[in-house]
């Protein structure tokens, strides 16, 4: 089913929904199995007496699993009263499912998502989209490019899709089958693994933070220097992890930028015209979400509101960071990026990096995720994503981070020096693989401005999302705002 759903205020979304019937005792294996996936008791009269049972979601199903994969690999179609589903396979299909005779044991992926993913043995995975718009999804469309048309290996290889296909209007993707990428855990957790040894280390300092020193520079000047002695002592092997991470992010944006005949995927010109815009829709965040502090300013935290304060007293110059963006001509493309780019969408293998998720952000439409843009918006996505992980880490354990609340207060220059100095190996390894791509400024002060632009918007965007949700988390964007603008640009 499509279910399209209105709301009071906001756009209609439609949602994909499949369903089944059971009744008798596999209606009560599912409910005992998967007790959330019924949906209403259903009773239906037959000719040899009533029937009750339970409607439910489909993808508990074993069998409609297996029917999934196997109308991909079949390439079947579905015709429907207005449209039909049609399923489609890569050239990488029957490497990744392997002999068509070899059972697949079908399971729904129990980490948290918008999306559901069955997973095929250790195989093959099918994320099938909830929540779906008129268009290629942007997961299925780069996806589909990187595994065909480059030579780029870190990303899940693309072996087919499911798309619903309406007697009119755009098609719509349901699914996106990949090749299943065996894994130690998200480039997440890998780092709060090691935020926890690297704070174990330095609360043993015989110095405490007496010896830390953070430079205030900019992070495009920084990552040109030598990493300091105590950088390397109490970082240690996650400097080379960043370093790793920083040119798989170049090597990705170079395969996305790499086919100049396919108009979806040419670089364009970095225009005037982008730069306003870009402007533009900087401002109007920065003034909504400063707009927002104000009014829940007296639902923070102390330490928080105090930050706060301090923020809301900076907005004229926050928006005169933005209006840098008018007064330097910016000499470079744009490309198609990964969109929602932060350490949850990089699966670690132990050795290395895999990028996955090209869904974009999930809040924006099917248009707005499709649009060209400077891969420094990717870079910036993760630069404070690093800031994210050094502020989670340092917080309680009753809120996913390492350090005892005693500890905190001390080790807080501590937090800044790891994110400093691991954002700029990150850096370096990305500038020195993008270093000759023309989506790049090559004039130190235009990729000064540009990325100090989307860290700011970066932070300014988390503020807004955890006022809305997580107020007690305020702090970590706060922070990311205040010392962002102590930054000389």
């Amino acid at each position: 089913m499509l279910l399209r759903v209105g709301y009071t205020e906001g756009d209609p979304e439609t949602y994909a929904l499949p369903l089944g019937f059971a009744h008798g005792s596999k209606a009560r294996a599912i409910e005992q199995r998967a007790p959330q996936a019924a949906v209403a008791l259903l009773r239906s009269q037959e000719r040899d007496g009533s029937r009750e049972g339970i409607v439910y979601d489909a993808v508990w199903d074993q069998r409609f699993a297996d029917l999934l994969l196997d109308a991909i690999g079949r390439r079947r179609r579905f015709r429907g009263a207005v449209g039909e589903i049609v399923a489609s396979a890569t050239s990488a299909f029957r490497h990744l499912r392997g002999s068509p005779e070899e059972e697949l044991a079908a399971s729904v992926a129990p980490w948290e998502q918008s999306n559901t993913s069955i997973v095929y043995g250790n195989r093959l995975i099918l994320k099938l989209f909830r929540r779906v718009d008129e268009g290629v999804n942007p997961d299925l469309e780069l996806g589909r490019f990187l595994t065909e048309r480059t030579a780029f290996a870190h990303v899940p290889q693309v072996a087919g899709a499911l798309e619903y296909r309406p007697a009119r209007g755009e098609p719509m993707t349901l699914a996106i089958l990949q090749g299943y990428v065996p894994n130690e855990g998200d480039a997440w957790r890998y780092t709060l693994d090691a935020l926890g040894n690297y704070f174990e280390l330095a609360a043993t300092r015989p110095h405490g933070d007496e010896e830390v020193e953070v430079p205030r520079r900019p992070l495009v000047d920084l990552c040109q220097e030598e990493l300091p002695s105590l950088a390397k002592e109490t970082i240690g092997a996650y400097l080379e992890s960043a370093q790793l991470l920083g040119r798989r992010t170049a090597e990705l944006h170079v395969a996305l930028a790499s086919d100049t005949t396919d108009a979806s995927f040419a670089p364009v010109p970095f225009s005037t015209l982008q730069q306003r815009s870009l402007y533009q829709s900087m401002r109007s965040q920065a003034s909504q979400v400063f707009q927002l502090l104000r009014n829940r300013l007296h639902t923070l935290p102390d330490a928080a509101r105090e930050d706060a304060l301090r923020v809301l007293d900076l907005e004229e110059q926050v928006l005169g960071r933005f209006r840098s963006l008018l007064d330097q001509r910016i000499t470079a493309m744009s490309i198609r990026c990964h969109g929602d780019y932060h350490l949850g969408q990089v699966l670690y293998t132990g050795k290395d990096f895999v990028v996955i998720d090209f869904e974009g952000e999930p809040a924006r439409s099917l248009g707005e995720r499709r649009i060209k843009r400077s891969p420094l918006r990717d870079v910036a996505g993760m630069l404070r994503s690093f800031h994210y992980a050094a502020s989670v880490a340092l917080m309680g354990p009753t809120s996913g981070g390492v350090v005892r609340p005693e500890d905190q207060s001390a080790l807080e220059p501590w937090a800044r020096f790891w994110y400093v100095w691991v954002s700029a190996a990150y850096l370096r390894a990305y500038l020195d693989v993008a270093r000759d791509a023309t989506f790049l400024p090559h004039a130190r002060e235009e990729l000064i401005v540009l990325l100090d632009a989307y860290l700011l918007e970066k932070a300014i965007y988390e503020l807004g999302y955890e006022l809305n949700n997580r107020p007690s988390w305020a702090r970590i964007p706060l922070q990311g705002i205040l010392q962002l603008m102590e930054t000389a640009p």
